[in-house]
């Protein structure tokens, strides 16, 4: 039987918002953590998905948090990344979010999709 996980993208205005969303529908208890890594192991089985990877993501309302988890949003993850990230990757992330800013690049909403079709193919259902 196909377990079928539902996000409200009508309450995601940030990443953060996000990841709340996601552990309750997806998460193990309503929590896998808080950042794309821990995502994608969700998503991977084991960490509250089925091993047999026989669900589904229907993402409703996706156009709210497409808007919402735009380059705005990318850029300032991005300004906290950069705040801890290692000094050889300063440059790089400096990069990353020049892009951001400009509303270039992948958006914090890409980020998401891209890590549920590399974890999960063919289990997103955006509505």
């Amino acid at each position: 039987m196909t377990v079928r996980y539902v996000l409200d993208g009508g309450r995601v205005g940030t990443l953060e918002d996000f990841w709340q969303v996601a552990g309750e529908s997806i998460g193990c208890g309503g929590y896998f953590g808080r950042n794309l890594d821990a995502f994608a192991d969700c998503l991977r089985g084991g960490f509250g998905t089925p091993h047999d990877r026989d669900f589904v993501i229907e993402w409703r309302d996706h156009e709210t948090s497409r808007r919402n988890l735009g380059h705005q949003e990318a850029a300032r993850q991005l300004e906290k990344w950069l705040a801890r990230c290692h000094p050889t990757h300063r440059a790089h992330m400096a990069a990353r979010l020049a892009e951001a800013r400009a509303g270039r690049g992948p958006t914090a909403f890409d980020w998401l999709v891209d890590i549920i079709e590399e974890e999960a193919p063919g289990t997103l259902e955006l509505r």
